[in-house]
């Protein structure tokens, strides 16, 4: 089975304005989970692109313009073959909660990053919602981590959010409402508070039941969910905004320490005040039998 994404961003502007570079996150990347078939990228106005490797290992392109337009378009068109995932068949004792897993020297030397915190707690509001998930360990699934992406997808409403970047952890607490990058960037931060690296996935996510009871978070948009690092098993995904783990429905394009690391697409323009009219972002998932 394989699937074909299709994933525009158009940029509406008032007149013509000039384009800095542009910093595009669109390729996925070759893994035993993960085969990538064909990519195809279209950008108008015309763009020279320079492909490199970030810190993290993402592929990324940067485009380049040279002409004024009032309209950006970047279409990416993917050929993806899905696998399994890694699931978690490691158990996580209870004590975890509070101790953290134990990682060898080794791993905790690459891990560092991603058990570092980048948001604060002053509030403790995230420290409070850590004690009173604990209180209630040994009533879920028995997997401290399921259990912890489920507490999220069941207290808090999905809203989907049109503003640029990710709400802090404490305010989709305060607020009980979030976006899937949302949901993602708060499981992050309360996984590593309980001593987990964990790190932001962003990608696309296919519904494979659209006529019954499918997905919390909205089909043809980009979504964010979690891995999180657990010995013996490795990088394992968490998708607290669906309620999934390791599911073939995600698919993966790039992962970051933090979600400003990990955006699609990214840019600036230089124009009159008040020349930005709109963004307009769509992605179509279709199933595929055979290649022609």
């Amino acid at each position: 089975m394989y699937l074909r994404i299709r994933h525009s961003t158009t940029y509406r502007y008032g007149g013509p304005v000039a384009f800095g570079p542009h910093r595009l996150m669109l390729r996925p990347r070759d893994s035993f989970d993960l085969r990538v078939v064909d990519t195809a990228l279209s950008i108008s106005p015309q763009a020279r692109l320079r492909w490199m490797h970030d810190a993290y290992g993402n592929s990324v392109a940067i485009a380049n313009f040279d002409a004024p337009a009032d309209t950006l378009d970047i279409v990416s068109e993917l050929v993806l073959q899905r696998f399994g995932s890694a699931l978690p068949r490691t158990e996580i004792e209870p004590a975890a909660s509070v101790s953290g897993v134990v990682y060898s020297e080794g791993e905790r030397a690459v891990l560092q990053p991603y058990l570092d915190l980048a948001a604060a707690d002053p509030d403790g509001m995230l420290d409070q919602w850590l004690s009173d998930f604990r209180a209630r360990i040994g009533q879920g699934s028995g997997h401290l981590l399921r259990d912890l992406a489920h507490a999220i997808y069941g207290g808090l409403s999905y809203a989907l959010r049109y503003d640029e970047g990710t709400q802090h952890p404490a305010d989709t607490l305060r607020q009980q409402a979030g976006s899937c990058r949302d949901y993602a960037w708060l499981f992050i931060e309360l996984a590593r508070r309980m001593g987990f690296a964990a790190r932001f996935v962003t990608g696309y996510i296919h519904d494979r039941t659209p006529d019954a009871a499918g997905l919390v978070s909205t089909v043809g948009l980009t979504h964010a969910w979690a891995d999180v690092f657990i010995p013996g098993d490795g990088w394992v995904e968490f998708d607290p905004t669906n309620d999934l783990v390791a599911d073939r429905q995600l698919l993966r394009v790039a992962v970051a320490r933090v979600p400003e690391d990990a955006s699609p697409v990214s840019g600036s323009f230089t124009g009159l005040t008040g020349s930005f009219l709109g963004l307009g972002v769509g992605v179509t998932i279709e199933m595929v039998e055979e290649l022609a």
